[in-house]
């Protein structure tokens, strides 16, 4: 009786999707600092001589987020997720470019199609990234010459000359037996990188990664091991658990062990998608609403501009807004508002989650704000 196949997953990203959407269309920009994020103002203008002037980050003003940024402006300090105006402090002369979601979405369903003629079992994580499992793909159980792996190698590279052939662009795999370690294995070698990872390769490749690369530590679980001198996936992997636990809990305890040892037996979600989408955040000391407004405004600006940027980087919109509150007697409270036609633009969720804030008693001091987006669909639907 032959032996079960080896258990293959990829992770693939699209190296700086939106930002190389744009470079096919604005190829003189290539080699140059250029961020996404911007509105209908910072469109290029079009000289009378036929070249174009493009807006700069420099004195940019608003509650813009990056959407995403060449590598060479990644190199400047600036990244997804960020203000535009702490950016424009960083890098005041990359240049700014208004988000078309439409071409991004339309090259996204290209990407994805071309994966799919080669390996058809996709887990969707959002507009520029997918899981494939390439477990049953045929010649991936191959061994080529003296590399017992190349069968599974060839069947990526295939992979990425497809999905170059059908956008013009390139994107970066990880290969490993599943999808944790996967998604850190894809980071690896970026950009145009193909990373192929097993257990054996821990030691050398993960564990001296930190913590934060690991999908699911979060920055406040990454401060906390932190503090307990765990600063890289190998420290944590030599950590002893009854330390975890009692900091952490059991249950976060066991799957911090179990993924610094990179064991996860996931399966891919071939289908369905998420009920809602948050941000959140507890404060490092209790606010009052009457005291601290302006903090909290600005935090709940922030809270939304991300929960706008996930939800335009997933290609989803929402209809149903909803704000947590969670008060220094831990009590939570809850809001929600329905609006007329389905978004993602971070403005119409700012008003409707001030709407909600009206409906609230805020005598008490607040520990957490949280904003919520649910009754979700597809942007392209």
């Amino acid at each position: 009786m032959s032996p079960p196949p080896r258990r293959w997953i990829a992770h693939l990203d699209m190296d700086a999707f939106y930002a190389s959407v744009e470079l096919l269309r604005y190829p003189e920009l290539s080699g140059m600092p250029v961020v996404i994020g911007g509105g209908r103002r910072h469109q290029p203008e079009v000289l009378p001589d036929g070249t174009r002037r493009f807006a700069r980050l420099a004195g940019y003003k608003g509650r813009g987020v990056i959407t995403t940024a060449t590598y060479p402006a990644r190199d400047l300090g600036v990244h997804s997720g960020m203000g535009l105006m702490k950016a424009a402090l960083r890098a005041p002369d990359a240049v700014l470019l208004p988000t078309d979601f439409e071409r991004y979405r339309l090259y996204s369903r290209r990407f994805k199609a071309a994966v799919a003629e080669i390996a058809p079992v996709i887990e969707d994580r959002g507009i520029d990234e997918i899981y494939i499992d390439l477990t049953e793909v045929p010649g991936a159980q191959d061994a080529v010459g003296h590399d017992p792996f190349g069968g599974v190698r060839a069947v990526a590279q295939e992979i990425r000359n497809n999905v170059r052939r059908a956008t013009g662009l390139t994107c970066s795999i990880g290969i490993t037996p599943n999808k944790l370690l996967a998604k850190i294995a894809s980071e690896l070698d970026k950009p145009d990188g193909l990373t192929l990872l097993t257990h054996d390769d821990l030691p050398r490749r993960v564990w001296p990664l930190p913590v934060r690369r690991i999908n699911g530590i979060g920055p406040k679980a990454g401060d906390r091991l932190q503090t307990l001198g765990i600063r890289t996936i190998g420290e944590l992997a030599a950590c002893d658990r009854a330390l975890l636990a009692e900091h952490f809990g059991r249950s976060y305890a066991r799957w911090l062990a179990d993924a610094a040892h990179g064991r996860d037996d996931r399966p891919l979600a071939t289908s369905g998608d998420p009920v809602s989408m948050s941000r959140e955040t507890t404060f490092d000391r209790d606010l009052s609403a009457r005291s601290d407004r302006a903090e909290l405004g600005a935090i709940l600006d922030e809270l939304v501009a991300q929960l706008a940027h996930d939800l335009q980087r997933k290609g989803y919109l929402g209809k149903t807004v909803g704000i947590k509150l969670r008060f220094d007697d831990f009590k939570t409270v809850t809001r929600d508002l329905t609006l007329p036609e389905p978004t993602a633009e971070a403005d119409a969720i700012r008003r409707a989650a001030g709407l909600c804030l009206k409906r609230v008693d805020f005598s008490r001091r607040l520990r957490l704000l949280g904003v919520r987006m649910a009754s979700l669909r597809h942007a392209g639907r």
